[in-house]
């Protein structure tokens, strides 16, 4: 096998994928476009400009003898604060060719956080592109951070316009480490998620082509954010693998931001998240949008609520294929197919994973029984960086504990009941607080809930909702008798909510994920 190549056995879809012993992965997924005749096509479309697969091939050699000429070493990792622009994939894939590992952040934190991930990746460069540039900066200059070391985009750009258009590939193997993801801080701190070169083509190989579908002929648009694992995928590496075009937009997700992409660039693959769909839909009861181009809605990030499926097809005529993946497993392990879809289930395993559903003593458990979800494949990360005590806790040898809590039916689908620090005990019975607000959730009052565990004043837990409403007038005494009695209608007795907060926005991370922890 020559250098930079990965193969398949087409005959059997859970066969391991072979690499060869060097492999740089940049090469995989940019330079060889160009090779196999891609050039002039279009990669990225970014408002009124097209770039094709040969400019994006010398701009990512470009970047990448720009962060050589900062003196970097091999391995040293590179800070990437960027909203979604092309210099994202130009830096992050030029770090990636010149041999160095770059860690792609969420880019609406504060100077404090900047700091931990700065000081917990021991970060040598970092570039920053994003509306709070300032708090980065801040917290560069904190850690002692050379200022020559903090690219912004106009210094990489007057950089780039002098340097060659080709860069030898660092002669890495494909377990090296290639790159971090930090973990959207949805229960604490983000942790480093170390992924190594071969983990981006397995996800892509597994669920992009070999469960989804993705052509050569598609454009595809990613409402989340590249640094979010689920964006990452679905926005950047999924599509490049195939030769796709890929829309992009360095605004943060809303409505009108993906009709608006999606009326102007004419997508044929919509990644959306539950969140968005449903705001989506909300938004098209009062105007019509054109959604004709579309024929695929994959989702994940959190559960689609069956509501939310049910009014997309009977809207837009097209199925939301619902899944779950992690940034630990890089990607999407287990949904539903344009096949074999069960609304309200996370679907079936995508070929080449294993799945298990274990008790707290590690034993499987079978077909309706609740317990946390596990997960072995290809592209599980190789460990949490600088934390070994959560290595230790999560990366069971070749299996993933995922922390989510799951089920799955004699069918083979698998249900999400939450996170397992989520599960409540409602009068000695184990309650999920996803079951709770996909039914809220239904009611015409209401635009966003989560459901935590409180006590009461006999010590004893019970289900709290806490409520955004689509009409802030609304929130009063009477609407509280509502909905516990609208809940009281669709869930078991000891379900429903006892206490109901209103609020004018719900806590979320950069990935659009509830921090239930701060609600607590």
């Amino acid at each position: 096998m020559t250098s930079h190549t990965a193969s398949l056995d087409p005959s059997d879809n859970h066969a391991p994928i072979r690499f060869s012993d060097v492999f740089n992965v940049a090469v995989a997924f940019i330079d060889r476009h160009v090779a196999e005749g891609r050039g002039a096509k279009t990669a990225l479309l970014v408002k009124d400009t097209a770039i094709t697969y040969r400019e994006l091939a010398k701009n990512v050699a470009r970047c990448g003898h720009a962060l050589k000429s900062l003196g970097l070493a091999s391995q040293d990792r590179v800070l990437m604060v960027s909203v979604d622009t092309p210099e994202f994939f130009y830096v992050f894939w030029g770090a990636i060719k010149a041999g160095f590992i770059p860690v792609p952040v969420s880019t609406q934190m504060k100077a404090t956080d900047y700091q931990h991930l700065i000081t917990d990746s021991g970060c040598k460069a970092a570039y920053c592109d994003c509306p709070n540039a300032t708090e980065v900066l801040s917290a560069a200059q904190t850690c002692d951070m050379p200022t020559t070391h903090v690219l912004t985009n106009d210094t990489l750009g007057k950089m780039m316009q002098r340097l060659p258009t080709e860069l030898e590939p660092a002669a890495t193997r494909p377990t090296d480490d290639c790159f971090f993801l930090y973990s959207s801080g949805s229960t604490g701190k983000p942790k480093g998620v170390v992924h190594v070169h071969k983990d981006m083509v397995v996800t892509s190989t597994r669920y992009g082509v070999g469960t989804l579908g993705l052509r050569e002929d598609d454009t595809v648009f990613c409402a989340s954010k590249l640094f979010f694992s689920y964006g990452f995928g679905g926005g950047m590496t999924f599509p490049l693998w195939v030769g796709a075009t890929i829309a992009i937009c360095d605004e943060l997700p809303s409505a009108d931001m993906a009709y608006r992409m999606i009326e102007t660039y004419r997508p044929t693959v919509y990644f959306g998240m539950p969140t968005l769909y449903r705001n989506q839909l909300l938004a098209a009861e009062t105007k019509s949008y054109d959604m004709s181009s579309i024929r695929m809605c994959p989702s994940a990030g959190e559960k689609l609520p069956i509501s939310v499926y049910e009014k997309w097809k009977e809207k837009f005529g097209i199925s939301i294929l619902d899944g779950i993946g992690s940034s630990e497993v890089l990607h999407v392990f287990i949904c539903n197919r344009h096949d074999d879809i069960k609304p309200g289930s996370s679907g079936r395993p995508v070929p080449g994973y294993e799945v298990k559903i274990v008790n707290e003593r590690g034993e499987a458990l079978g077909p309706g029984e609740i317990g946390t979800l596990m997960v072995k494949g290809q592209s599980n990360a190789r460990c949490y960086w600088n934390n070994p005590e959560k290595t230790a806790s999560t990366m069971c040898g070749e299996w993933l504990n995922t922390g989510d809590v799951y089920s799955f039916d004699t069918d083979g689908y698998y249900t999400n009941a939450g996170r397992a620090d989520d599960m409540m005990k409602v009068g000695g019975m184990w309650c999920s607080p996803l079951e709770i607000e996909e039914a809220l959730l239904t009611h015409p009052k209401i635009r966003e809930v989560a459901v935590i565990a409180q006590t009461d004043s006999d010590g004893l837990s019970k289900p709290a909702a806490f409520i955004v409403l689509r009409d802030p007038d609304d929130a009063n005494d009477d609407t509280t008798v509502e909905l516990q009695k609208y809940c009281k209608g669709r869930l078991a007795g000891y379900k429903y909510p006892r206490w109901f907060t209103f609020l004018d926005e719900l806590p979320k991370t950069g990935t659009g994920k509830i921090q239930r922890f701060r609600l607590r």
